[in-house]
């Protein structure tokens, strides 16, 4: 449930209802927003319910105490309603602006990712991305250049300037990759892996949660929130195309799910059309329409020459292509973000989860 705080309520009372909330065996999370504070009671209440309801509205600057309708609380705008920011050195994430990560699906040498990383911070984009760690479907395949891959990455950084994003693929690799990268990918396929993202959810560095292949909206969501109930308030959620019976395409890229999500959460939302397409030819198209369905950026890959990468070679653009969409990208932003009205709904205008969480 959400405790409501007057707005002139005391910095001793939310105090007091933080420390009722955890003698009854509840987390206590709270929200500064710009009129008042909400502090979110979590936990298993059963048939205690009405009677804790009753409990912390009758507390000291409480204005009142409302059920959590959805299964996701924290991550909902119920509990957040102002946007997310996340800020990641000079960039800002969700603000408003269109944040562009790009970079190479792998690090494959320093003569690789330097010219690419000079290449797209010259073009304009703000993040560098770059897999050091990559999982592939193959074990054959290449995996990546692991601590060196980071190195680089680090190194580039610092030669462009540019924050890094880079993915983590098991809890025992989230120190080290937080030791160099600014932002945490967790990749499609870890999107259910709890233990990782409880992981990453206890370190200060911000995470970029992919959608898993068949995920729900409902169950990102619920992933992000084992993030964000680890400690990490700093979730970035990114659609990167859903398993569908279409097969030309590798994935298909719900550009619904952008809306959609603004409407449900307070957290920045960006796309990935390198990975949901799987075709380079795709790409331009769909990261116009991210643009123009209120996306707050896009992940891409580029490579200096894609005929000989060592990974996702086909759906890589190459430096011009890349330079060419960063042409167009803002025209198309300046011209549409005035059409995105208030993404707060009413409880019932969207109904995704059941009221009996």
């Amino acid at each position: 449930m959400f405790v409501v705080m007057a707005p002139d309520a005391t910095e001793d009372q939310v105090n007091n209802v933080k420390s009722h909330i955890l003698a009854e065996g509840l987390a206590a999370h709270e929200n500064r927003g710009t009129e008042r504070v909400v502090v979110a009671a979590l936990g298993e209440v059963g048939p205690r319910k009405d009677v804790l309801q009753s409990r912390f509205a009758a507390l000291p600057g409480v204005e009142s105490v409302t059920p959590i309708s959805r299964p996701f609380k924290l991550t909902s705008r119920e509990f957040h309603p102002e946007d997310t920011v996340v800020r990641v050195r000079d960039v800002a994430i969700g603000d408003g602006s269109f944040t562009v990560m790009a970079g190479p699906c792998s690090v494959e040498s320093r003569d690789q990712l330097f010219e690419t990383a000079e290449a797209v911070a010259a073009a304009g984009a703000s993040v560098l991305r770059g897999g050091a760690f990559k999982p592939r479907t193959s074990p054959y395949s290449f995996q990546g250049l692991g601590l060196e891959g980071l190195r680089l990455l680090a190194e580039a950084r610092e030669r462009t300037g540019l924050p890094v994003v880079t993915e983590v693929m098991e809890p025992a690799q989230v120190d080290l990759v937080a030791e160099y990268a600014d932002i945490l990918q967790i990749g499609a396929r870890n999107m259910q892996n709890y233990s990782l993202l409880m992981a990453v959810g206890r370190v200060a560095k911000p995470v970029l949660l992919k959608r898993g292949f068949a995920g729900t909206i409902e169950e990102w969501l619920m992933a992000a929130e084992y993030v964000m109930s680890s400690g990490n308030p700093n979730v970035i959620l990114c659609e990167r195309g859903i398993r569908t019976f279409e097969t030309y395409m590798r994935n298909t890229l719900d550009l619904g799910a952008v809306p959609l999500l603004h409407h449900l959460t307070h957290l920045p939302v960006v796309t990935d059309p390198s990975h949901a397409t799987g075709k380079r030819v795709l790409v331009k198209p769909l990261v116009l329409g991210s643009v123009a369905v209120g996306a707050d950026g896009t992940l891409l890959e580029v490579h200096p020459r894609p005929e000989e990468a060592l990974s996702d070679g086909e759906q890589s653009l190459t430096l011009p292509l890349f330079g060419e969409i960063m042409d167009l990208v803002g025209p198309v932003h300046d011209a549409v973000k005035s059409l995105h009205g208030d993404p707060v709904l009413s409880a019932s205008a969207l109904k995704i989860g059941g009221a009996k969480h």
